[in-house]
């Protein structure tokens, strides 16, 4: 195409890589060019940093991981002399001692062009400052009689990139991103890229990365707005695909004409297609051949058994109960039957010998003293010793099922329950489970290898939930019910609630206090943990990152304004 292009075909590519595989990832940039090419497209654009993966961490600042990354790029631009699909493409760019963000564009054998990212975000599950420096203000890239913007994800979340690539004469925007999913994130995205495509009057295409990394997942939903920011496309959540879209110049303003029109699927399904796709990618990227996980006829493990089927298939899921004298018959019946539906391997292997050999040896050590909650944890670290001896005999990871609620105040025992390689359920807390798992019942999500009906015994969500560790245990003996438990969690967590506001809510004092300071005792028991499926707005480990020692509670007294005057003095001598 030369001169006024009044008709582009732009592919697409919603991908998964891997951090670190660059060879792999390029391999699988090659195939959707490939794809591209068929459909007949003139250009396909990839997600940000899509050939180091995102996101790289500190591997980035590994030269000779740049160098890797550089002469992929380049060997790709080469391969665009074939006179197919340009491509756009994310990557590490090293000039001179700068390392950047960068998204390229190859076309003719080359690289035509290189924008640098501007806005690197520092908050959250992001640290980009601690990597990459800051690029230039860009300018458009010229594509074949086009001039497109390609502001880099965090780009278009401040107003200024958008507006000098509008100014210097953009006439279309490409944003790669690696943004990852939590709860009702499509809508915040949405209204971002609204308020650009307003300021702007360009059409905006988001182009996310799919698939899991560590603890966070990514979601894909890539979509386009038009100038007047009504829909130009959407594509499918928790999907790897290349989808073709076809832009029209009328009046002298871009136009989808042709593109996916998915619908975007409610929370709950969401949240369930997360947690299978980040359990998926953490065990299949990491090269385990399946996971094993103890079930013990309780709401936690039946879900994550549950998850691991339909995101592994069930020859490649391993549940192992574990009884011991407080293992009650109901139990060893809804995990018999939770094992039938999924039609997993499941074995029994009782705790008797290894937990009454424990207490024989500390019988000495121990004599005059009580039994307490010493006795629990040893029933727990012989069921977790157990479930590692598995996974070092055959090679599996050890699902491991604490929910956020567990993990936040700390009801679970480090080298016992808490063994394991990744927690799906993690950010879930058990009010989220017990929905998710009748939720799961009635329906079976697109990808998922489950099978269809109930996977998860009704009995397993309708009894009180207990950690059966003594006689006629259950987990209200120690905690508040669970509805009130998470309500206060909500604000503490998500919140940064004061006391003092959650009890103006009509929460009783003395339990907020309470679960305050369970909170904040069991982060040395959180850094312990296992990574797990971001799904809230702060999950532990990445978003929220408390001190172990701390010494702080809150009085739970109302804030004080900061006068006027003492901000003054505070200003004054200050400076």
């Amino acid at each position: 195409m030369t001169g006024i292009t009044n008709q582009f075909k732009l592919a697409i590519a919603q991908a998964n890589p891997t951090v670190g595989a660059v060879e792999k990832n390029i391999a699988k940039a090659r195939d959707m060019r490939s794809q591209a090419a068929a459909m007949g497209a003139d250009l396909i654009a990839f997600p940000e940093l899509y050939v180091a993966g995102y996101p790289p961490e500190d591997l980035v600042l590994k030269p000779a991981f740049q160098a890797a990354c550089m002469a992929a790029v380049e060997e790709l631009a080469r391969e665009t002399a074939d006179g197919g699909p340009a491509v756009l493409i994310g990557t590490p760019w090293r000039e001179r001692d700068a390392l950047y963000n960068s998204y390229c564009m190859l076309d003719e054998g080359r690289i035509t062009a290189i924008r640098h990212k501007v806005e690197l975000p520092n908050y959250g599950v992001f640290d980009e400052k601690r990597v990459f420096q800051q690029g230039p203000m860009p300018g458009p890239v010229n594509f074949r009689g086009i001039r497109l913007g390609v502001p880099i994800c965090e780009d278009i979340w401040e107003e200024e990139v958008c507006e000098t690539l509008a100014e210097t004469g953009a006439e279309f925007l490409i944003s790669p991103n690696g943004s990852p999913y939590w709860t009702d994130k499509h809508d915040v995205r949405m209204n971002v890229a609204v308020a650009r495509v307003v300021e702007s009057e360009l059409p905006l295409v988001y182009v996310n990365q799919f698939g899991g990394q560590d603890e966070l997942i990514f979601d894909g939903s890539s979509f386009a707005l038009h100038a007047d920011r009504s829909l130009a496309f959407q594509m499918p959540a928790f999907t790897e695909e290349v989808a073709l879209t076809v832009w029209s110049r009328e009046s002298g303003d871009w136009r989808c004409v042709e593109g996916p029109s998915a619908q975007l699927s409610g929370n709950d399904e969401l949240t369930w297609q997360a947690c299978v796709a980040g359990l998926r990618d953490y065990v299949g990227k990491n090269g385990f051949p399946g996971v094993v996980l103890g079930l013990s006829g309780g709401i936690d493990s039946a879900i994550c058994a549950a998850i691991a089927v339909d995101a592994l298939g069930a020859d490649k899921v391993h549940c192992v109960m574990m009884p011991y004298r407080y293992t009650s018959e109901e139990s060893l019946k809804d995990a018999a039957d939770c094992a039938h539906a999924l039609g997993v391997p499941y074995d029994i292997v009782p705790i008797a010998d290894p937990v009454e050999g424990f207490s024989a040896s500390l019988k000495d050590l121990f004599k005059g003293r009580e039994p307490d909650v010493t006795e629990e944890n040893i029933q727990s670290r012989a069921r977790g010793t157990i479930l590692m001896a598995i996974s070092n005999k055959f090679g599996h990871m050890v699902v491991t099922t604490g929910n956020k609620s567990e993990v936040s105040v700390g009801y679970a025992t480090l080298y016992g329950d808490m063994n394991g390689g990744f927690n799906p359920i993690k950010d879930l807390y058990k009010t989220e489970v017990f929905r998710l798992a009748a939720w799961r019942n009635e329906h079976k999500p697109d990808g998922c290898l489950g099978p269809e009906g109930v996977v998860i015994p009704p009995n397993i969500i309708t009894k009180p939930p207990t950690a059966e560790l003594r006689e006629n245990q259950k987990d209200q003996d120690s905690l508040p019910e669970y509805d009130v438990l998470d309500a206060i969690l909500t604000r503490l967590v998500e919140d940064e609630s004061a006391v003092h506001d959650i009890v103006a809510e009509g929460f009783d004092e003395a339990t907020v206090k309470k679960v305050e300071r369970l909170l904040y005792i069991a982060e040395y028991k959180r850094r312990q943990a296992a990574p797990g499926v971001k799904i809230s707005r702060r999950n532990f480990g990445r978003d929220r990152r408390y001190p172990i020692v701390n010494a702080f509670r809150d009085p739970g007294t109302p804030i004080p304004e900061f006068p006027v005057e003492t901000e003054r003095l505070y200003r004054y001598e200050g400076e």
